[in-house]
């Protein structure tokens, strides 16, 4: 009989082992295991934030990939999303519905899915199996680009759920100012790789490699520590109030006009929380007033009575329908002057502001009909310039509108055009008590470090935020609570490396994963025609 070529032999040693007695059990733990990790990984997220567990999550799926061919890995895959994601979009089934919550649930499971099938055939690159090093960076590449598919695709993509967004609380965040996002979700699929090879090779009694690996994934975790990250102002200091109105309504009120009437209430606290300092800017959620300012006389003079009484511009959460539906919008109020300029959102959420494919959606779902006019995308950069006579020169200011602080791109698109701090206006009224205001804010805190800016967010419920340019919080509201903050946070004109480098870390984990998936089908092919007959 022909031989077999050596490396042919030793990979298909594992497959021999799997068709035996034990391999129903084998199967079963693997699933197991891909569950737990799920569960696990999303308990490193907000609310909990134990962020430790995103490394043993995936270190979990890990090793339930051990061996995995392609079919049983999409399976692993499939079964380690649907556990992180459903229970992590759970508010959307507060928002929009049970069935529209599952499906979103379900496909970003199914991307998780392609990228555990993609590694599968990674894994048998010859070179990767013996050497943990380049197994931990491939494997590292294969997620990020995973997350660059989810961030892009369908529908403008949904960044939600990345790794990086789980590390707000501990010393992997400061990678986020050398490589945004990507770099820091790499650091988390990497150091949970490292701690799958450690497990293993402490089963296999191999404690000198055990203990090798788990001081490199501990090592991952500690070497941030040591980046240079600064907080101190470059260009002076910007005096700001946030206001969050809540949306308490009285009975029988019309809920907009209350809306509008508990911000322009609480924005007249100011003047007492302000302690005599003039403030720059007054900054409201998004959805302040869906009665634009700018058509209703009412309007007008409620949001300018509240600009002359606390004697600043306002940055105001509004909307304005036009033919073709409306733009949800952040205006800038002048006080006795009114509009002065505004940012429309430019990535609205499919399904939730917009619906794709209105009437089929609608057979699957009514609820697809809460959203009755579709909002239509903006297209300038999010960077509005505010004149602050104090500093003798107008302050770009990053105008982020909700779900847009999970995109790369529009923040980084900002700061690049001279934003010198960031505002990320949003209404979570919608998901009640859940963990979506939270989920956000671990975004805002990411973006702060990642570009070196200070960040506020402001909610019309809650959670608002005043985030120093580290990602610590200096103040925070409750939710569902009228409550207003007053904040000096430092204006910051230079770059970040992460700022510098732009797309070019997902761009990187993409090519590298495309690459290794042509060297897997390479070998694949060669391994085929060395086969008898």
């Amino acid at each position: 009989m022909t031989q077999l070529p050596q490396t042919l032999r030793r990979r298909e040693a594992p497959v021999r082992a799997a068709t035996g007695a034990g391999a129903t059990a084998a199967r079963a733990m693997a699933a197991g295991q891909a569950v737990v990790g799920g569960l696990v990984t999303e308990a490193a997220f907000p609310d909990r934030s134990w962020w430790p567990l995103a490394l043993v999550g995936v270190a979990l799926l890990v090793l339930a990939l051990e061996h995995a061919p392609v079919r049983r890995a999409a399976f692993l895959g499939l079964a380690w999303g649907l556990a992180f994601f459903v229970p992590h979009l759970a508010w959307a089934d507060r928002s929009a519905g049970t069935l529209p919550w599952l499906l979103l649930a379900t496909l970003q499971a199914v991307l998780v899915a392609a990228g555990t099938a993609g590694w599968s055939l990674v894994a048998r690159v010859p070179g990767l199996a013996g050497n943990p090093g380049i197994a931990a960076t491939a494997f590292a590449l294969t997620w990020v680009a995973t997350e660059q598919l989810r961030a892009s695709w369908p529908f403008g993509g949904f960044p939600w759920g990345r790794l990086a967004f789980s590390q707000t609380d501990g010393p992997l965040l400061r990678l986020a100012w050398l490589g945004g996002a990507p770099l820091v979700s790499a650091a988390v699929a990497a150091g949970g790789f490292a701690l799958a090879v450690g497990w293993r090779a402490a089963l296999r009694r191999r404690f000198a490699r055990s203990a090798v690996a788990c001081a490199v994934a501990a090592g991952l975790v500690a070497a941030p520590l040591a980046l240079p990250i600064a907080v101190g102002q470059q260009a002076g200091s910007l005096r700001l109030g946030a206001v969050q109105g809540n949306v308490t309504v009285p009975a029988g009120g019309d809920p907009a006009r209350a809306v509008l009437d508990n911000h322009v209430a609480e924005t007249l606290t100011l003047q007492h929380a302000a302690s005599g300092k003039a403030l720059d800017l007054v900054l409201w959620p998004e959805n302040a007033t869906d009665i634009d300012p700018r058509a209703d006389g009412r309007a007008t003079a409620a949001v300018d009575h509240a600009a002359r009484a606390v004697g600043a511009p306002i940055l105001v959460g509004t909307s304005r329908y036009v033919d073709a539906g409306r733009y949800n919008e952040l205006l800038l109020w002048q006080p006795g002057r009114g509009p002065a300029a505004s940012y429309a959102k430019q990535r609205p959420v499919p399904f939730g502001e917009y619906i794709p494919f209105r009437g089929l959606a609608r057979r699957f779902s009514p609820a697809v009909d809460r959203a009755r006019v579709d909002m239509v995308a903006g297209t300038a950069p999010a960077l509005v310039r505010v004149d602050v006579p104090r500093l003798g020169r107008p302050v770009p200011v990053a105008t982020v509108i909700c779900f847009e602080v999970a995109f790369d791109d529009l923040v980084r698109d900002a700061v690049t055009r001279g934003a010198e701090v960031i505002v990320v206006a949003t209404n979570n009224a919608s998901f009640g008590r859940t963990a979506e205001s939270t989920q956000q804010l671990a975004m805002s805190r990411l973006r702060a470090v990642e570009h070196g800016r200070a960040v506020i967010q402001v909610s019309t419920v809650g959670v608002s935020a005043v985030v120093a340019p580290d990602g610590a919080i200096g103040q925070r509201t409750a939710l569902f609570t009228a409550d207003a903050m007053v904040a000096e946070v430092p204006l910051r004109t230079t770059l970040t490396p992460a700022d510098r480098l732009g797309a070019l870390p997902g761009a990187l984990a993409v090519t590298g994963t495309g690459a290794l998936l042509v060297a897997a089908a390479a070998w694949r092919l060669r391994t085929r025609a060395r086969r008898p007959g």
